[in-house]
Order: structure tokens, then sequence, then C-alpha cells
């Protein structure tokens, strides 16, 4: 028994014998906090530049609000000279770089001095503040590191208003040098500027929020974005059907989906290798599992995909996906995590049970995306367990992008102790437990002092 067992005791008795404590954190919740305490979430190595309009629409209370979220998004990196590296500009009608990327290298430092930015209060030069990203900020002599595959580049634009100068040309130019760029933008702001700042896809890359008071709802999503699996490798099969009720117009936004989410994989030789394979009444590979190591090349082959019409064999596709797709011979590597992303419009020709359920035998990690007439029964059959985690359905193929959305954040292994996601739900179930504990520890300090008093 430790040391506190007896207080604990002594406290359950004073509460009563049908005193409940609040729900305690599962193991596999606690494994992932101490994997996190330990260091293990990383974030991929990043220079990270937030750029934010602080002119004279941006009242002084609203912009500390700005400074939570920028403060908030930074406590979910791993912040390090050889991790994410974070810098911050202030803009109005001139620029003013706040912090370096060479100047805070912990979570402290550079939570501290966010919180010492003031407002300029002036005009609104959007423009003038990419170009000086580009210029000064992204520059090693500001702490910036030389171009490479293995370190993002990456501007947060917080604005409000509709800028005073032309900004189309100089994010184009940032985009063109490598940084990618995502535009928050608040209140009334011009939405076409949002769109004309922000890299492709537009739909992961453009938020908007109404007020200043709730753009700590972006934090999360940041957090996500941010958030790598370290070391883990996966090979990804797309299964797509390209029968002829999909038709040519939406199998052009089935392959801008299938880019969508290739854009949110570490896709490298060591890391993440994509293979896509076509199906209607036969089975075509496009192209196997480490063809391309780069998202570019890999992207390009995709838009190259041919549309087969057809009908829809999508059991004769799931087995020719465990037979071929993910065999060594095409590619696959032994021991790393295998995960099947199938997409269909409608009911299967044949008989899909045998060969989704020797699928999830192999151990491959399958999801099913269903549009228009797809049948719900049958992509729970192909979907790995939880189905409500791996199955998804949408009525209209221009909505897919939500879709892609969900996908991205699941790719990594579900024990891998790097998922922001579960250490956000665990750091809010710890929350609620401290606090329901308090409730409770309150009542028995009353209910000790009333039996303290009756002894008395």
């Amino acid at each position: 028994m430790t040391p506190a067992a007896p207080l604990v005791l002594l406290l359950l008795g004073l509460m009563g014998a049908h005193a409940t404590l609040p729900a305690v954190p599962s193991l596999a919740e606690l494994r992932t906090a101490a994997a996190m305490a330990a260091g293990l979430c990383k974030t991929r190595p990043t220079d990270l530049v937030f750029i934010v309009d602080s002119s004279r629409s941006v009242r002084p209370s609203e912009f500390e609000q700005v400074k939570v979220f920028l403060a908030k998004v930074i406590e979910g990196l791993d912040v390090g000279p050889n991790a994410t590296r974070v810098g911050v500009v202030n803009y109005a009608s001139r620029v003013k770089n706040e912090v370096s990327l060479k100047t805070y290298r912990t979570k402290a430092g550079l939570v501290k001095a966010v919180t010492k930015i003031e407002p300029l209060s002036t005009g609104t030069m959007t423009g003038l503040a990419i170009q000086f990203a580009l210029n000064v900020a992204f520059s090693e002599s500001e702490g910036a590191r030389v171009k490479s595959p293995d370190i993002s580049k990456v501007a947060i634009i917080v604005t409000d208003g509709r800028p005073q100068d032309n900004v189309k040309e100089v994010a184009q130019r940032a985009r063109d040098a490598g940084i990618e760029l995502f535009s928050i933008g608040v209140g009334r702001v011009d939405m076409n500027t949002l769109r004309q700042m922000a890299s492709e896809p537009l739909d992961d890359h453009v938020d908007y929020v109404e007020s200043y008071s709730v753009i700590e709802k972006l934090t999360k999503k940041f957090q996500e974005a941010f958030c790598a699996c370290s070391g883990a490798a996966t090979d990804v099969v797309f299964l797509i059907d390209g029968s002829k009720s999909v038709r040519p117009e939406n199998f052009e936004l089935v392959k801008k989906w299938i880019n969508q989410i290739v854009d949110k994989l570490d896709v490298s030789d060591a890391k993440t290798h994509v293979g896509l394979v076509q199906y209607s009444s036969s089975v075509k590979q496009e192209f196997s599992l480490g063809r391309f190591n780069n998202k570019k090349d890999l992207k390009d082959a995709v838009k190259k995909m041919a549309y087969m019409e057809r009908g829809t064999m999508t059991g004769q596709a799931l087995r020719y996906m465990s037979d071929h797709s993910f065999n060594p011979s095409q590619g696959a590597r032994p021991g790393v995590a295998k995960v099947g992303i199938v997409f269909t419009d409608g009911r299967s020709q044949d008989y899909i049970g045998d060969a989704a359920k020797k699928a999830k035998e192999n151990g491959f990690k399958m999801y099913a995306v269903g549009v228009g007439n797809a049948v719900e029964d049958e992509l729970k059959e192909i979907a790995s367990e939880p189905t409500g985690e791996h199955y998804f359905y949408t009525a209209d193929f221009k909505t897919m992008t939500q879709i892609a959305k969900k996908l991205q954040i699941n790719i990594c292994q579900e024990e891998d102790p790097c998922e922001c996601d579960s250490l956000v739900k665990f750091q809010k179930k710890v929350e609620e437990a401290l606090q329901a504990l308090t409730k409770k520890l309150e009542s028995v300090s009353k209910r000790i002092a009333a039996l303290e008093s009756k002894i008395v």
C-alpha cells in the first residue's frame, strides 16, 4: 500500500459507500501523456513565421486575443534549434520583426516574447509584410535553415481587413520559394485576398472566424497541422472506383481529393510510400508503392490517371490489393504499417465479404469512402474497427474535401505516442477529472469540518 492509500480510503469513507470518483484516463491515454512528457511527441522540423496584422482596425483587446492564439499554437510545437523555430512579424503601415527564428530556443522564451508585442495601429500593408518575411524573416541571417526537403517553411498570416497594397504577386513569389502559406481572416476581411495569399489546396490553407474572440478555435487545427509521426513509415494504397457511374467530371474531383490527402502525407523514400489502383470491371495498377518518392511527381502521376468507365467489381479490386499491391514484389516494405483507402460511388457487382475480411486479417488498416449511391453496409464491411472512424460517406462529389481533412488526421498508427489529437483529448479529460475531484474534495472538507465541530 502506498503512503497515500490510507488517506484515500479515509476520504472514500467520508464520501460514503456509493461515492464515485471522476473517470480516470485509460492506460493508453496515460502512456500517450507520458510519452509527451518525455518529449516523444515531435512536430516535423519547421521554420514557422507568424505574420500578424496590428492595423488600427484591430482593437487592443482583440490583439491580445491574437497573442493568446499564437501562444497556444506554440505550446503544441516541439520548439528547438533542430526541431521547430518560430518567428513573429508584426505589421500595419510598416513592418517590425518582433521575433527572429534564431532568437528563442524554448517555448517559455517564445511565449514571453509574444506577450510583450504591441500593436502598431496604422494602415494594412499586407503585401509589404509578406515581402519582408520572404527577404528578412526567412533569411539565414535571421535563423532560417538552408532549404531542404526535410525542413518545412511555413507562414501563418492573420489579418482582419482589405490590404492597401498588392498581395497576389508577392504571395506567389513566397510560394515559389517553398514557403507554405496559411491565411486566417477575421471579421470583415476580404476573402478573395485570403485565397490569393494561401497555398493550395485552399480548403486546407484558408480559414475564417467571425471575430477575434473565437480565433482560439483554430488552435487545434494548427497543432495537428504541425504534428508528425517521428520515424513512422507507412505504405498507403488508394483503391479507386473508375466505373461509368462516376462520370468524367466527378473523376477529376476524385483525383483532386487523392492529391489533397497526399499533401498531408510525409512522402519520401524513408517515410510514406503511395500506390494507386483503379478498378471498374477489371483492375489496373496505375503505379506501385515507392514508384514516386516526392509529392510533385506523385501528384502529377495522379493527375494523369485516365478514367476507365464500365462496371464496379470492388471485391475483385480488394483481392488485387491484398495479393499484389501490398506484396514486396510491388514495392511494399516488410514490417511497415499498411493503409488501404477504398473509394466507391455505388454497390459492388461482386461479393466483397471474403476479400474485405482478408485485407483486415492481413493487418491492413482499411478506410472506406463512399459517395452518392455507395452502400453503407458495404463501406462498413470494408472499413477497419472501429468502423465509425474508418468509413466516410458524402452525397456529393463536391464535398469530398471534408472527408480528406478527416482522413489525414488518422493516418498515423493508433499506438504512436506522437498523436497530438490524442494528447488534446487526454488533456481535456484530465482537466475535467481534476475539476470533478476538486468539487468532491471541497465537499469532503466541509464534512470533515462538521465532524470536527461535533467532536469538539
